[in-house]
């Protein structure tokens, strides 16, 4: 395949960059290539809801990126998954379909970003969304992404609802309507037992589309630059299998990056574009200084709780050879059972202390529990509680050391860094601990088996906090919208400074959504796409 010519030219088939791709190739005069680093999503279990065990850490679906150690995990370095095939970390994720909060998006336009109000964001969700129980105030029945409620239940899950009933969380069956607060069996990014990722819900619908160029195994290695006085994107460089390549801009084009919240100020500082040191201490001239890249990183830190528990979980089953395979024939015969389970079962979205406004902690509840996400269970039936805080104090960045597009940025998170975030650690705990005490939940405890040692006091806690949170994979913020001196991207995705280029992933989160990060990403590539054909047309 020679060089290339494009109008359009997306850089990251994730969960933004599908829809990017699905909406502007609507229109056939527009001519629209995507460019995915990875593979295509023909991996099994990718489309297997349960599969992200075996997606997870392996190199051919998954970055497999490693955070610097961590002062706040006490010298810790976490795994950072980021999906590595078509769909992005929408293909190997848990499946949770959460949107966040109504005041998470008014603070973005309170920020100063017009256009970017919950009431504005609502019709953006409803637009992408195929809910199973069709259109209402809240949901949309005719998008592509497939939302369904959780097809595995069980008496302990049950029991973890209503513990949270009994700490003065309300029964919400719906955390993505009109309140978020409650506890709720999780909704899922599935249809009929399957995964529904970006790319099968919003690029195989129009891969036959003439207009519509997917590459895959594209891994981008700079954007091109028009010689002008001003930076003018004209173009992409990158590799397809070891073959130097690029794509380049019709007149009136633009470059998206919808890449992730690495990928895309990765990208940026190789183009010469972020802050001057970063940039020169990396082998690199400076092409325009942009402070603001790969810097204000947030992300949800959970805390794991294990507990033994004296009934069956998925522990049993999954530790037997014969049940495993009962539970691969169910699934196979009726696609539900636990197959069909995305990363958690239950959902909980709870105030920490008396005087917030609206949830500050988020619960995912599991039936079962292993040492780490994605390996061997534990020999005893056990149940994970994982909390994490919503909206994080603490900030990280993530730069690059070299000029090669191979090697990994540097990702240094921060956890636990502010002073507000450890103590809200601390509330987490004694609040996951106060559910197990409950009439609900007490009968079915046996002991606690994570964190060790039975810590009690604050700083005990903290430090058990320390030692045994993980990543929860929802990194933002690093190409973050406004206008103030650290933002990247204006109100309408435009890189400051920078001609035909406009950025449109989780990246340009202003401040973490109070959940899980995929649907508002998505949410963002609609945004996108709507304002890029609206500039086109103007």
């Amino acid at each position: 395949m020679g060089d290339i010519e494009a109008d359009i030219i997306i850089v990251g088939a994730g969960s933004a960059g599908c829809v990017l791709a699905n909406r502007l190739s609507a229109n056939p005069d527009i001519h629209v290539v995507l460019l995915e680093a990875g593979g295509r999503d023909w991996n099994p279990w990718i489309h297997v809801p349960v599969g992200y065990f075996k997606t997870l850490h392996n190199p051919t679906t998954d970055w497999c990126y490693k955070a610097e150690p961590d002062p706040g995990l006490n010298g810790r370095s976490l795994d950072w998954p980021r999906g590595k095939t078509l769909g992005g970390s929408s293909s190997i994720n848990g499946l949770l379909y959460i949107r966040g909060q109504r005041e998470d998006y008014d603070q973005w336009a309170q920020l100063g970003n017009r256009g970017w109000g919950y009431d504005d964001v609502l019709p953006l969700f409803k637009r992408s969304e195929r809910h199973e129980e069709g259109d209402s105030e809240y949901h949309g029945s005719g998008g592509g992404l497939s939302v369904s409620r959780m097809r595995a239940k069980s008496d302990i899950a049950e029991a973890f609802i209503n513990a949270a009933v009994e700490m003065g969380v309300p029964r919400n069956d719906d955390v993505n309507g009109a309140v978020q607060e409650g506890a709720c069996y999780f909704q899922q990014t599935a249809r009929n037992g399957f995964r529904c990722s970006s790319a099968k819900a919003f690029l195989k619908p129009v891969r036959g589309r003439a207009n519509l160029t997917v590459i895959t195994h594209a891994h981008v290695q700079a954007l091109t630059f028009a010689d002008s006085q001003v930076p003018e994107v004209n173009g992409v460089q990158f590799l397809r299998k070891g073959t130097a390549q690029t794509a380049k801009l019709r007149p009136g084009g633009e470059v998206v990056l919808a890449a992730g919240a690495i990928g895309s100020p990765q990208i940026l500082e190789l183009s010469g574009i972020g802050q001057g040191h970063v940039l020169k201490s990396a082998g690199l001239d400076v092409r325009h200084e942009l402070p603001g890249v790969g810097e204000c990183l947030q992300d949800h830190l959970q805390i794991r709780l294990v507990y033994e528990v004296n009934v069956p979980t998925l522990n049993n089953a999954i530790n037997s050879l014969v049940r495993r395979m009962g539970i691969g024939l169910q699934y196979v015969l009726t696609r539900t059972g636990p197959m069909s389970l995305g990363a958690s079962q239950v959902c909980v979205f709870a105030k920490s202390m008396e005087g917030l406004d609206t949830p500050d902690i988020q619960f995912h509840f599991q039936p079962l529990s292993a040492d780490k996400p994605g390996i061997v269970m534990h020999p005893f039936p056990g149940i994970t509680s994982s909390v994490c805080q919503l909206r994080p104090h603490s900030r990280g960045h993530i730069h690059i050391a070299t000029p090669r597009a191979e090697d990994h940025p540097k990702i240094v998170p921060n956890y636990l860094s502010d002073p507000a975030d450890q103590l809200c650690a601390v509330r987490a705990i004694r609040f996951a601990r106060g559910m197990t005490e409950t009439e609900a939940l007490r009968p079915f405890i046996v002991r606690e088996h994570v964190p060790e040692g039975l810590p009690e006091s604050d700083d005990e806690l903290l430090e058990a906090a320390r030692n045994i949170s993980q990543t929860i994979y929802h990194p933002t913020s690093t190409c973050k919208m406004g206008s103030d001196s650290m933002a990247v991207v204006s109100d309408r995705l435009n890189v400051h400074g920078v001609a035909n280029l406009r950025v449109a992933d989780a990246s340009i989160m202003p401040t973490i959504v109070s959940g899980n990060t995929n649907a508002p990403t998505i949410m963002i590539g609609e945004k996108a796409s709507e304002m890029i054909l609206a500039d086109r047309r103007a």
